[in-house]
């Protein structure tokens, strides 16, 4: 169990994707993906491939990743995908076309050169699709950032490498769970600035235990001396932790003051906002990277870990964070034929209120936020009219942008302390049903 939060807490859950797998259930009878993307508009599709693997697993992670597997399951894996990608690719309609691509994890550069350049291989030749001419985004970590697999992903034509470095100092690093050295971070930095051009991003994590102001500002200005193209700055979650729950306003107050120190020392050096987390340098180029939504219509998941996105559903396969049941998991979609994967096994269907949902949890947590002609477009009508209760509490508390952007006008953006806000913002933007299926999900 993780620690209860509060309800008035600014930190109650990240939304990376709505709605949440927890929330995914077995299909009762398996669609097959031909139907799911018969009617989709296939013309700038994103792909996603999950490699499950990392060299350890951070402690503060929740992710759906194994530590050091078997040489023979890393074989068997990319076997199980080589065969996934063709029964996916199969199922898409003629003229499927992709504009943008990741490989994720997990940590994608814990495979070998050889193992990078074969998994390039099963997409390019699965799908008909030149990777080199779309942004292809890759993360890794400071172990597996070597200078030989990093000579591949660029002659491969990787576009954006994403490392989380989490803290340039060990003993808070060492604190939220990740035992790395300061040494292996530089090595690593300095190895893909060498040997690519890629875009580099580097993550960073405040609130850690015994982490100051001052120890803050040490590790973004060591961030920022690398020039980074994009810096996330991401609040600590923790599972499980003795006593969190007697202090949890001191530590969300330490956590809200860090986050606005970083956002407002990127800010002043150069960095543009542009959500709770991303932060873009403002004179880095802008047509080389992809949208990094991982929630965008469209998606094509390959892997037992990916998602994949059509207007009406979201598939995968099941989801789990234990170790016992991540491992289950992968043995079980390594053991596939061609045959399953041609169709969907886990997922949700959205229906239109949900969807509307989803389209204001995916603007309106952006500093741009919501284009109210573009939603009143697709659904015809108008955001604050669909969800009426939520945009009243915005208002409420001051975190929607007043005047011209007020609810009555052509943009819903939030104040900036709204946006300090988002990961409580989010939450409230969740539908009944979302959240009584969420509340009833045991993980594994």
């Amino acid at each position: 169990m993780t620690e209860p939060v509060r309800p008035d807490s600014p930190y109650r859950s990240y939304v990376y994707a709505y709605p949440h797998k927890t929330a995914y259930r077995p299909f009762e009878e398996r669609p097959r993906l031909a139907d799911l993307w018969r009617d989709e508009e296939i013309g700038a599709l994103s792909l996603y491939a999950h490699i499950p693997f990392c060299e350890m697993r951070c402690g503060f992670c929740n992710l759906f990743t194994r530590s050091t597997p078997p040489a023979e399951q890393v074989t068997a894996y990319l076997d199980a995908m080589e065969r996934q990608a063709e029964a996916v690719a199969s199922g898409l309609p003629e003229g499927a076309a992709f504009a943008r691509a990741a490989l994720g994890g997990g940590t994608p550069t814990y495979l070998t050169a050889d193992e990078l350049a074969r998994t390039y291989a099963i997409i390019e030749s699965a799908f008909g699709v030149d990777l080199k001419r779309i942004p292809m985004s890759v993360e890794t970590s400071p172990a597996t950032a070597t200078p030989d697999r990093l000579r591949v992903l660029e002659s491969l034509g990787v576009t954006r490498i994403s490392m989380g470095v989490q803290s340039f100092l060990d003993p808070e690093a060492h604190a939220a769970g990740r035992p790395q050295k300061r040494a292996e971070v530089d090595l690593a930095l300095a190895a893909i600035r060498e040997h690519t051009r890629a875009d580099l991003n580097v993550d960073l994590i405040y609130g850690i235990e015994r982490q100051t102001p001052d120890t803050w500002r040490y590790s973004l200005d060591t961030a920022l001396s690398w020039r980074p193209e994009e810096v996330y700055l991401y609040p600590l979650y923790v599972r499980p932790l003795t006593g969190l729950g007697r202090r949890a306003r001191a530590w969300d107050d330490h956590r809200l003051s860090l986050y606005r120190q970083g956002r407002d020392h990127l800010r002043e050096r150069g960095y543009e906002q542009v959500s709770m987390r991303m932060f873009r340098r403002v004179d880095a180029p802008t047509t080389a990277l992809p949208d990094h939504s991982c929630q965008t219509d469209g998606m094509v998941g390959l892997g037992c870990g990916a998602r994949s996105y059509t207007r009406g559903t979201h598939y995968s396969f099941d989801y789990a964070v234990g170790i016992g049941k991540v491992r289950s998991i992968i043995e079980d979609y390594v053991g596939r034929d061609t045959e399953d994967f041609t169709r969907a096994e886990v997922g949700f269907h959205l229906d239109e209120e949900e969807r509307r949902r989803r389209h204001v949890l995916q603007s309106l947590l952006r500093v741009e936020g919501l284009d109210v002609a573009a939603y009143t477009e697709r659904f015809g009508s108008h955001p604050a009219a669909d969800l009426p209760t939520e945009f009243a509490a915005l208002n409420a508390r001051g975190w929607l942008v007043p005047g011209e952007d007020s609810v009555d006008s052509g943009t819903l953006r939030l104040t900036e302390e709204g946006l300090a806000h988002s990961d409580a913002i989010g939450p409230d933007l969740f539908s009944a049903r979302v959240n009584r299926l969420m509340d009833e999900y045991e993980a594994g």
